[in-house]
C-alpha cells in the first residue's frame, strides 16, 4: 500500500472517528450531567479517582506496549506470531489486576462504608472488568492495523452510551446500592465492548465476500486464537523486544498521565469530595482532547508507522518515483505545500507535509480552546454540574486546564510521529528521560499542591508536558536536519492571527465580567453571542492566513472520499 493510500485511510479514520465521537460523546455528556445531580462529591471521588485508577492502570500496563509494538509491523508481518504476542496481555492483565487489587484493599485507606458502601466489591469488579476488556485486544489490534474505519468508534461509543444509560437507570432506581451501580456498569461496558468486536469479526470472516477479497491475514475466527507450531517461534522476538522497550516507557508514561490520581490515592493530598470535583473538571476539560486530538493521534500514528521505516532517518527512507495517481497526488501536494522538488522522496515528503499540517492544526485548535475556554469556564461548569462545580475552585481548575489542553494537542502530534519513527535504542534512551520526568512530576506536584491546592496538579502536568514536547521537537529536528523538509514550521502562526487571538481573549474576558454568570440567562446568552462572534472572526482570519493548512484539509477530504470509493 502506497503512502498516499495510507494517508487517505488515516484521514478517513480520523474524520470518521471525530464526527461519530462528537455525536456519541454529546449523548454521554448529557447523561453524565444528569447523573451528577443525584450523586455526592465523595461517591464521584471514589469512583472516578480510586476505582477508575485501578482499572486504567491495569489496562495500561497490560496492553499499551503491545499495541505500539504490534502496530509497527511492516508488510511482511507474521500475524500468527503477532496475535500470539497480543494474547499475552490477558495473563499480564490477570497479574496486574490481582496485584493492584490487593494494594487497593490492603494498603490504601478504605472509605467509610456508611458514606460509600460496597467498596471491596467495587475493587473486585473493576479489576475483573479490566481483564474482560483485554480478551478483545487481538480483535482491536487487527482492526486498527487494517484500518477498519468505523468499527472502533461505533463499538467504543455505543458501549459508553449503554454504560451511561445503565448508570442513570440504577442511580434513579436503586440509589442505595452505592458502588454496586458503577461496578456493574463498568463490567457491562467492557463486556459489550468485547462482544461487539467478536460478533463483527465472526460475521465478517464467515461471509463469502471476505473470503473472496482475502484482505485479512486470517480466514476463520479461530485463527485469532493463540497457535503453536514447531516450524517457527511462538512470537516474533523483534516485536517482543520492542514491546519490552515500550513497556518500560509505558510504565513511566502512566505515572505522568495519571500522576495526580496516584498522589491523591496514595498520599491523601485531597479528601474524596475535593477529588471528585477535580476529576469532574479534569474530564470536562479533556473532553475536546478526547474528541479531536485522540482520534487524530491514533490514526496518524498508524500512518507514520506504516510509511516510515524505523532506525532510518529522513535521508535513508525508501525512494520512489511514483506513477499514475501517486505521481499526480504527490506533485499536487508537494507543489501546494512549497516542497518544490520535482522528484521527492515519496514517503518522507508526504510524512513531512502531514506532520507540518498536523502541528499547525493542533496549535490552532489548542489556542482556540485556551483563549475562549478562559472566559467560558464558569458558565460551562454551572450548566454541567450546577453550583457544586461552578462555585469554589472549579472555574480556576478549568481555566488552568485550558492551557494544559494546548500542550496536550501539540504533544499528541509530536509524540505520534516520534514513537513511530524511533528505533528501539532511541526508545530505550527516551525511557530514561521519562523516568526523570516522573520523578520531577511527583516532587513538583507536592510543592505546587501545598502552595495552590488542586491547581498545582495541572501546573505540574503543564511543566512535564512542556518537557516532553521539547524532547520530541529535538528528535524531529534531528530527523529532518539533513533533508530539505522543515515540518516544524507548522508551529509558526502569522502575527495577524496571533493579534486576533489576543483581541478575542480581551473581548470575551470583559464580556464575562459584565454579563456572566450571576446576571441571569439573558445576560448569559449575550455573553455566548459575544463569544460566537469572536470565534467566527478568529476562524475566518485563520482560513485567510493559513492557506496551506486549509488546502491540506481539503486534500485529505478528497483522499478520504477517494478511499471510500476504492474500498
Amino acid at each position: 500500500m502506497g503512502s498516499q493510500e495510507v494517508l487517505g485511510q488515516a484521514a478517513r479514520l480520523a474524520s470518521s472517528g471525530l464526527l461519530m465521537q462528537v455525536l456519541f460523546r454529546l449523548i454521554t455528556f448529557v447523561l453524565n450531567a444528569f447523573i451528577l445531580r443525584f450523586l455526592s462529591k465523595e461517591i464521584v471521588g471514589v469512583v472516578n479517582v480510586r476505582l477508575t485508577l485501578l482499572y486504567s492502570t491495569t489496562i495500561f500496563l497490560a496492553r499499551e506496549a503491545f499495541r505500539r509494538a504490534c502496530l509497527s509491523g511492516g508488510a511482511q508481518q507474521d500475524w500468527s506470531q503477532t496475535l500470539n504476542l497480543v494474547w499475552l496481555t490477558v495473563p499480564l492483565g490477570v497479574f496486574w489486576s490481582l496485584f493492584l487489587g490487593w494494594v487497593w484493599l490492603q494498603l490504601l485507606e478504605v472509605p467509610d462504608p456508611d458514606v460509600i458502601p460496597h467498596y471491596r466489591t467495587g475493587v473486585v469488579l473493576f479489576g475483573l472488568s479490566a481483564v474482560v476488556e483485554l480478551l478483545g485486544e487481538p480483535f482491536w489490534v487487527l482492526a486498527q492495523a487494517h484500518m477498519f474505519i468505523k468499527l472502533k468508534v461505533i463499538t467504543e461509543s455505543l458501549s459508553v452510551i449503554l454504560k451511561s444509560v445503565l448508570t442513570a437507570f440504577l442511580v434513579l432506581w436503586v440509589p442505595h446500592w452505592g458502588l454496586y451501580i458503577f461496578s456493574l456498569a463498568q463490567l457491562f461496558y467492557t463486556t459489550i465492548l468485547v462482544l461487539c468486536y467478536v460478533i463483527y469479526f465472526t460475521k465478517l470472516l464467515s461471509s463469502p465476500e471476505s473470503t473472496k477479497q482475502q484482505t485479512l491475514p486470517v480466514s476463520r475466527i479461530t485463527d485469532l486464537l493463540p497457535s503453536i507450531t514447531r516450524s517457527r517461534n511462538f512470537v516474533n522476538w523483534k516485536e517482543a523486544k520492542l514491546t519490552w522497550s515500550f513497556f518500560k516507557q509505558s510504565f513511566l508514561k502512566q505515572i505522568l498521565t495519571e500522576g495526580e490520581r496516584y498522589m491523591m490515592t496514595f498520599l491523601n493530598i485531597l479528601n474524596f469530595g475535593d477529588q471528585g470535583v477535580y476529576d469532574i473538571v479534569n474530564n470536562l476539560g479533556s473532553l475536546v482532547a478526547r474528541l479531536i486530538f485522540q482520534p487524530i493521534e491514533e490514526s496518524f500514528y498508524i500512518f507514520f508507522a506504516k510509511v516510515l521505516e524505523r532506525e532510518k532517518h529522513a535521508t535513508l527512507q525508501k525512494q520512489k518515483e511514483g506513477e499514475g495517481q501517486t505521481r499526480r497526488f504527490l506533485q499536487l501536494v508537494i507543489h501546494r505545500t512549497s516542497y518544490l522538488s520535482p522528484w521527492p522522496q515519496e514517503d518522507i515528503a508526504v510524512a513531512a507535509m502531514v506532520l507540518e499540517s498536523l502541528l499547525k492544526l493542533a496549535l490552532l485548535a489548542g489556542l482556540t480552546i485556551t483563549v475562549f475556554g478562559f472566559a467560558y469556564s464558569q458558565l460551562a461548569l454551572d450548566i454541567y454540574g450546577g453550583a457544586m462545580l461552578s462555585s469554589g475552585s472549579g472555574p480556576v481548575l478549568l481555566r488552568s486546564y485550558c492551557l494544559y489542553v494546548l500542550l496536550l494537542a501539540i504533544n499528541g502530534v509530536t509524540e505520534c510521529f516520534t514513537f513511530a519513527a524511533m528505533s528501539k535504542e532511541e526508545v530505550d534512551r527516551y525511557n530514561v528521560t521519562m523516568l526523570a520526568l516522573s520523578s520531577s512530576f511527583l516532587v513538583l506536584s507536592c510543592i505546587l499542591t501545598h502552595w495552590c491546592g488542586s491547581v498545582g496538579f495541572i501546573l505540574a502536568n503543564c511543566f512535564n508536558m512542556g518537557i516532553r514536547i521539547t524532547q520530541s521537537l529535538f528528535f524531529i529536528h534531528r530527523y529532518y536536519r539533513e533533508s530539505p523538509y522543515r515540518p516544524l514550521a507548522g508551529l509558526y502562526l502569522s502575527p495577524v492571527l496571533l493579534g486576533v487571538f489576543a483581541l478575542s481573549g480581551g473581548i470575551t474576558g470583559v464580556s464575562e465580567v459584565l454579563l456572566c454568570c450571576e446576571q441571569g440567562w439573558p445576560a448569559r446568552l449575550a455573553h455566548v453571542a459575544v463569544g460566537a462572534f469572536c470565534l467566527g472572526m478568529t476562524l475566518g482570519i485563520a482560513c485567510l492566513t493559513e492557506t496551506k493548512l486549509v488546502h491540506f484539509l481539503r486534500t485529505q477530504l478528497g483522499m478520504s472520499r477517494l478511499t471510500d470509493k476504492t474500498t
